[in-house]
Formats: C-alpha cells, sequence, structure tokens
C-alpha cells in the first residue's frame, strides 16, 4: 500500500511502513549512495537501507523465509497489480498491450519497467531522459487545446453532411475565438463527427469528411472485434478541436561515442529473476548515442533510477532517448506446486485478472443497454470439475450459481464436449439464476485431450420472453410464463455457431423472445468474452506452466477455506427470523462447532413454496451463503468454492428456497436472495438490514424493452452508519445515464433524488433510499417487482427499522393510482410512474 508523501516509505526516515520502494532498497534496485540525499530532521541525509533491512528481517522471521526473497514477493505482485491495470484498460479499449511499446515515466517508472513489460508480453520499453518529470515537462510544452461539442442526432449520411460541416464551422469560429483570448495567434482545427450503430451506445470519433462511414467501420472493428454492413449509422453529435502549438522543442543530440564502452560509476549487488548479481552503475550523463548496457545493469539519473533487468538490453539513441529490449526469450518461471505466499497472492490476481478482461471484452462488445451500460453481467473461471476459482467483481448473485451451470454441463454433456464447443443454459434448477439471465460455459482442452478449466459469462439479457416484456412479470405461477428456457443447448459446435437453431429455440417457445437480434448478438459477444478468458489464462499457462497452474487453482480455493474458518473462529451462534411482504416466514439458524472449524447455515422453519414466483432456486440460496461468508473475510481474496467447504447449507424441502422443478422463480433471483443475505447478517449480528430489494422496474412494449434495478439503503454495522444511496449485497448493476435513457426510449426523467430520512435511526443510521419519477411520451405497459413494500427493512440491537418501499402512478388527468410491491401498469402519454425505494436498518439504540 502506499504510504503518502507523509510519512512515506521507511527508508525515508519518518516512522513510515514497508512499501514498494522498500522492496526496491532491500533488494538494491535502488541504492541509497546513487540517490539524491534528502531525508532525516535536516533534509540532508540518504535513504535510511538500515530500517528498511530490520524491518524486512521480522517479516521474514514471520514468514520463514529469506529477506530477498520476501521482497522479491512484494515486488513480483505490485509488478502484477501494475500489469493488471493497464492490461484492463487496454483490453477495454480493443486493443493488445503486447502489439506495443511501454512508455515509462515517473521516478519510480524506471525501476519496474521490464518486469511490467514481461507481465504484459512486451519486448520494448521507451524511457525520455525528461522520465522522471514528464508530466511537469509535457505541461510546460503542451499544446493550447480548446474543445467545442455539439449534439446532433441526425442519420448519418450524405443528407446530413451539409448540416453536420455547419454545426462544425460555428465550433470551430467559437473556439478560435477563445484560444484569441489566451493570445494565440496560429491554429489548427480538427473537425470530428461521434458515429454509432442505430440502437446502441457506443459513438467512436472519427474525423468529419466523405470517408467517415469507413473509419467507423475501422475503429469498430478494431475496438469490439465486429461490425454489422447495413446496419444505419447515427451522427450522435460534432465535435471541433482547435490547437494552438506549444513551445518548440529541440531535443539536443549526443554524439556517439569514440573509443571504448561507457564505464561503469560502480559496480553494486542486485538482485533480478530471484538471484542477486553484481550489476554495474552508469551514470545517464556520460552516456552517448550508440551505447549499449546489457542487464543486469543500474542507470543513475537526476530524477530517477533506471534498472535494466537480466535478459534485457538498453541502447542510448542520437536523442538521448534510452530503449530497452528484451534480448532473450522471456522464459517461463520456475515454480513449485507446492503452496507458496508470494504465488498464491500472484495466483489470487492473475486469475481474477483473468476474469476482468473476460468482462471487459464483454461490455465492450454486446449490444443491449443492460449488459453495455448498466453491467448486469457477470464473469469467472472454473476448474475441470466445475468449481468456481476466481470471479471478477460483477454480480454476486450469479457467480455461486454458475458453478452449478458448469458442474451440469460436465454432468450432462462432459463425454461428448470437443475443443471449440460452447455450451448455453439458464434453466434455474440446472444451476440458472432466472431465465432472463443466460449463462455461456466455454471449457477449454488440454493437449491429451482433457478438460483443464472452463470458463464462463453470465449475462441478464433485456427480454427472453415471458408474459410481460422484460421477461420479470410480476404475476408468472409456472417457469414458462417467464420466457424462453435454454438447457444444455450445445451453442457452438467444434467451432461453429449454431445460430440457427438458438434462432429456432426462441422463437419456439409458448411465450417467445420479443427480440432475438438483441439475444444472438449479446450471446455472441459472451462467447467472445469467454474465449478472451481462455487465451489469457493460455497465457498463465505458458509463463509458469500447466502443473503449477492447476495446482494453484487448488491453493487459491484452500485459502479461501482456510480465510472463512478464521471467521468460525470469531463467531457466535445466532438465529434470526423475518418475512417476506406476504408474510411468510424465513428463518435461518447459524450453529458454529469451533473444534471442527465448520458451521451449519440451516434454514429450517422457512415457509413453504409460493405460488407466484417468490421461489429460490438451491442454486441462488447456496450463492447468497457464498457472499456473506466472503463479505466476513475482509481481505482481498477471489470469491470462489473455497468458501463454503467449511460450510454446510440445510435447504429443506418444499420451502421457497426449494421450489419443486417448473415453479416460477423470477422474484426469486432478486428479492429472496436480498433477503436470505440480510436474514443471514441478521442472525450473525453483523448488519442491519439494506434495502432488502432490487427495485426491478420494467417497462416497454413489442419492440422496446427496458430493465432496471434501483438503489437505495444500505444497512447501518455496529460501528458505522449505512451507506445511501447504493447498489446492495446480491445486485451490483448501475443505473443507465439518462440521456441514454431518454434517447433510447420515449420517457423523461423528472427526478432522481435522495429520499432523506428514510434510513432507521439508532446509534448508527440506516442509508437513505431514493425517489424516481419517469414521464412516459408514448403508450408503455411498465412492471415493478419489488420488495419491503409491507414489511420494513429490520434495524439491529435496538436500531429502528428503514423506511418501507412505495410506488404509484400519476395520471395524465392528476389522478393518482397505489401499485403494490408486485404489479404492472398500462401508461399513456402523459403519466408518470413514481418509486421510492426503502432504506436501510439503523443499528443500536
Amino acid at each position: 500500500d502506499s504510504a503518502g508523501a507523509s510519512p512515506g516509505p521507511a527508508c525515508y526516515r519518518r516512522g513510515g511502513p514497508l512499501t514498494v520502494t522498500d522492496a526496491n532498497v532491500m533488494l538494491g534496485r535502488l541504492q541509497p549512495a546513487h540517490f539524491p540525499r534528502l531525508f532525516g530532521p535536516d533534509g540532508d541525509a540518504a535513504l535510511n537501507a538500515d530500517v528498511v533491512a530490520a524491518e524486512f528481517a521480522t517479516l521474514a522471521a514471520e514468514m520463514g523465509q529469506d529477506v530477498h526473497t520476501v521482497a522479491d514477493g512484494f515486488l513480483r505482485v505490485a509488478v502484477s497489480n501494475m500489469a493488471r491495470a493497464i492490461k484492463q484498460v487496454s483490453v477495454q479499449r480493443g486493443h493488445d498491450p503486447a502489439r506495443f511499446a511501454l512508455a515509462c515515466f515517473g521516478g519510480a517508472g524506471g525501476q519496474h519497467a521490464c518486469l511490467v513489460a514481461d507481465e504484459l508480453g512486451m519486448a520494448t520499453v521507451f524511457i525520455h531522459p525528461m522520465a522522471g518529470v514528464l508530466s511537469a515537462y509535457g505541461m510546460g510544452l503542451a499544446d493550447q487545446i480548446v474543445l467545442r461539442e455539439q449534439a446532433v442526432e441526425l442519420p448519418y449520411g450524405p443528407d446530413a453532411m451539409p448540416t453536420l460541416h455547419a454545426v462544425a464551422d460555428t465550433l470551430a469560429n467559437s473556439a478560435r475565438a477563445e484560444l484569441a483570448i489566451q493570445g494565440a495567434v496560429d491554429c489548427t482545427i480538427e473537425r470530428r463527427v461521434h458515429l454509432r450503430y442505430a440502437g446502441t451506445e457506443a459513438a467512436l470519433a472519427v474525423p468529419l469528411d466523405a470517408h467517415a462511414a469507413d473509419a467507423f467501420a475501422t475503429a469498430h472493428r478494431a475496438r469490439f472485434g465486429f461490425v454489422t454492413p447495413g446496419r444505419t449509422l447515427v451522427a450522435e453529435q460534432v465535435s471541433v478541436e482547435a490547437v494552438a502549438p506549444g513551445e518548440k522543442v529541440v531535443e539536443p543530440t549526443l554524439p556517439a561515442r569514440r573509443g571504448e564502452g561507457p564505464a561503469a560509476i560502480d559496480t553494486v549487488q542486485m538482485w533480478s529473476h530471484g538471484r542477486a548479481h553484481a550489476t554495474p552503475v552508469y551514470d545517464r550523463t556520460t552516456l552517448c548515442a550508440g551505447d549499449r548496457l546489457p542487464g543486469p545493469a543500474l542507470v543513475r539519473e537526476a530524477n530517477a533510477t533506471t534498472v535494466v533487468d537480466e535478459g534485457w538490453t538498453a541502447e542510448v539513441t542520437a536523442q538521448d532517448h534510452m530503449i530497452l529490449t528484451r534480448a532473450t526469450p522471456l522464459q517461463s518461471r520456475e515454480a513449485s506446486t507446492a503452496v507458496d505466499p508470494v504465488l498464491l497472492e500472484l495466483f489470487n490476481n492473475l486469475f481474477m485478472a483473468v476474469a476482468e478482461q473476460t468482462g471487459a471484452v464483454l461490455q465492450n462488445t454486446a449490444q443491449s443497454v443492460n449488459i453495455k451500460e448498466r453491467l448486469d453481467f457477470s464473469c469467472a473461471i472454473f476448474d475441470a470439475l466445475g468449481r468456481l476459482v476466481a470471479n471478477a467483481p460483477h454480480i454476486p448473485v450469479h457467480l455461486g450459481a454458475m458453478g452449478e451451470s458448469v458442474q451440469t454441463v460436465l454432468r450432462l454433456r462432459g463425454a461428448t464436449l470437443r475443443p471449440g464447443d460452447v455450451v448455453a443454459l439458464n434453466d434455474p434448477f440446472n444451476g440458472g439464476n432466472h431465465l432472463p439471465d443466460i449463462t455461456v460455459i466455454t471449457p477449454v482442452f488440454g493437449p491429451d485431450g482433457a478438460i483443464r478449466f472452463f470458463a464462463g459469462s453470465r449475462g441478464h439479457h433485456a427480454d427472453i420472453g415471458g408474459t410481460t416484456p422484460g421477461s420479470i412479470p410480476p404475476n408468472s405461477t409456472t417457469l414458462e410464463e417467464e420466457g424462453v428456457i435454454i438447457d444444455n443447448f450445445l451453442l457452438v459446435s467444434e467451432g461453429v455457431f449454431q445460430e440457427d437453431a438458438f434462432r429456432g429455440l426462441l422463437s419456439g417457445a409458448r411465450y417467445p423472445a420479443r427480440s432475438p437480434d438483441v439475444n444472438v448478438a449479446d450471446i455472441k459477444a459472451q462467447v467472445a468474452a469467454n474465449e478472451r478468458g481462455v487465451q489469457e489464462l493460455g497465457r498463465v499457462v505458458d509463463r509458469y506452466g500447466w502443473p503449477v497452474v492447476a495446482a494453484y487453482m487448488g491453493h487459491v480455493m484452500d485459502n479461501a477455506e482456510a480465510s472463512v474458518c478464521r471467521v468460525l473462529d470469531r463467531l457466535q451462534d445466532g438465529r434470526f427470523e423475518t418475512a417476506l411482504d406476504d408474510g411468510t416466514p424465513l428463518v435461518v439458524a447459524v450453529r458454529v462447532d469451533r473444534a471442527a472449524r465448520r458451521a451449519v447455515v440451516d434454514f429450517t422453519g422457512t415457509g413453504p413454496q409460493r405460488p407466484g414466483n417468490f421461489n429460490t432456486p438451491r442454486a441462488v440460496s447456496r450463492s447468497v451463503v457464498l457472499y456473506v461468508f466472503r463479505c466476513l473475510v475482509g481481505t482481498d481474496i477471489p470469491l470462489n468454492d473455497g468458501c463454503l467447504r467449511p460450510i454446510d447449507i440445510v435447504l429443506p424441502d418444499g420451502t421457497f428456497l426449494s421450489p419443486a422443478p417448473g415453479a416460477a422463480v423470477v422474484a426469486g433471483n432478486t428479492e429472496v436472495s436480498q433477503a436470505v443475505c440480510n436474514a443471514l447478517f441478521g442472525a450473525l449480528g453483523a448488519l442491519a438490514c439494506s434495502q432488502g430489494t432490487m427495485n426491478n422496474l420494467l417497462f416497454g412494449d413489442a419492440t422496446r424493452q427496458y430493465y432496471e434495478t434501483i438503489c437505495g439503503g444500505m444497512g447501518a454495522g455496529p460501528t458505522w452508519d449505512g451507506a445511501g444511496p447504493v447498489q446492495t449485497h446480491m445486485t451490483n448493476t448501475r443505473m443507465t445515464d439518462p440521456e441514454i435513457l431518454e434517447l433510447r426510449y420515449p420517457v423523461r426523467l423528472e427526478q432522481f433524488a435522495v429520499r432523506h430520512g428514510s434510513g432507521g435511526a439508532g446509534q448508527h443510521r440506516g442509508g437513505d433510499g431514493v425517489m424516481r419519477r419517469i414521464r412516459f411520451l408514448e403508450p408503455m405497459e411498465a412492471v415493478i417487482v419489488a420488495s419491503r413494500r409491507t414489511v420494513p427493512p429490520f434495524g439491529l440491537a435496538g436500531g429502528a427499522p428503514g423506511a418501507a418501499g412505495l410506488q404509484w402512478v400519476e395520471r395524465a388527468d392528476g389522478t393518482t393510482e397505489a401499485l403494490t410491491g408486485t404489479d404492472r401498469a398500462a401508461l399513456v402519454p402523459g403519466d408518470a410512474l413514481v418509486v421510492h425505494t426503502p432504506g436501510g436498518g439503523g443499528y443500536g439504540a
């Protein structure tokens, strides 16, 4: 972690903690003798290497390892996190970092450049002579730029060009005038049009000229991996940049060296790739054009230190730039399959990073608002037995259940799976959540033909059929009324997408999907996302070898199990009873056996299966228990199946937590999951009830469907107030931007505000809910499926409950119609739908 400017790292002589800077000192990658003397009470002392050595010695003794091994481990973890952040940003933009050079800057950048490049698969690093102060240097030399934008929202084509150019002329004149006020005399004008496919939100800026459509297609393919020929283009906005050039820089030309190569000013011991090396130190000011420095080497500069790691070579150009290139191929790391704390943390990060990059591709390539904008999806990787290894921080209710989907595929199709196969399912009684959530599963085979792991993605499709648009009917009583059931469907067979068969499935149900084109587009995005996960995990295998990767798939689960066992050491037995809005009891008891380091989560006493759709598939209840105990761990580990190994879950048959196959379950995924989560936190005395609902709001017609979950208040805890308004617990989606909502649908968002005072009172207050009012401009049918309307969110330890939720329709004629928590309404132009979401419960009297 960062120690900030004050106290700073331990070596800064201000009593700070060990940081990555200290790890570099311990490893000789930072040399106090070749670093400015700026420390101590008088600001004239060197870095304190003695305190670093002492602190690392204490830490190494606790870990039973050598001090240099520990420091190298911390550095490797830090480098992994840096690379993970770079990779995620680049993947979101459709770029593979391995195709680029790494531009290195900042005082500490050069210490890690080679290692970060290796993690990213990059073979070239570029370091400017002012790299240590590049931000300040660049600011002083930057162009002056004035940006002007204007929304146009026109179908793009020849007829639109006169309007687009006229808008650009107006913006250009305004931008020139602004630069003139700042004293700029000459400027250039860059005109762009922001194009997108009709019905999507991803606008890309391209030059405003006769080739704009072709440029958009090229940019779209690069960013998202596909184009849609023939689809209408929309000019979303016009932008103009007026650029007045900054101060011209003439960088000095270095002379070539005459005679022998550069002389080292010192030789020090430095650790690189886990080994100590006698390492020469060079002064940057003495280097000449053409000088080559084989690694390992250190380059001392006025405002930075550059480490040339083993296997790399630095070359100085005539412009005094330093180019680092990998001189020898990157070797796979030698690692033991035995558990090691450094590798454990590395693989925690690596597995989570793979899932995150899978999610980045899914968001990029999906077409629906639900996935691209609201981020209602989850991605994860599983071992060969279908056990969850790691997930991205997406939707909690998806993640514990996805493993059962993978295990269903293994059970029903494992013997016939082939490389290139992809399977889809949404059946809640085979590991699904509810029908709108479609899971796509990609098996990955090794050279021996055996399955090594699975990549999985679960996306909430805006409509999958059913009796109401959006596929969350308020009054369904059977599963088929909620949409198309997909069970163990071979979506891709040996690399061939089975589009005709999939469309036939979507159209062949009793209540077919309303927008199959969008379903197909989003399913293809899920397939592409899984493939990215396969590729990324393949790179990890190439780096560390399959035996090590396979071992650490097990070790990260073992670590999660041990983390939950430590939680059980401090838990007490507990029991809690609450009720659904219809009065049906929900009971959970937790019994802890400290000697065995196990616990039982028992739902005996919970009410019977409901006649409506407030029934929860067993897989969803499992997700809830997994999520709650992962929250209690309190350290940064991947949510995985290991968390549940010490937990026995008792779900008596016949309850609404264990419904019979074919039961309606659409609200069980969203509403009952929240109720179970809050009840379990209540039984543990950990947290008052949060809003206890996802406030599912849907509206649409035969051609357009929209879905959102609305945030509310978080419950308070023993030492903190509840946050709010915010999405809580089993959901993690975001709201659609008002501009996109109003652009895509015939509505106006008139209010989205904090519902002040709705959080429960207490020593610590619950978080507040929100007020949301949407006005309709065309006829639509609206559906709400929500909870905590008659039974308010409970407080704990004497805290007051939060306010219950409310919803009603304000008719255009001024009349008002109250709605229940599960209701539907036919809306006409001028009508408004209003939702007030619950607040969280308070904690303490």
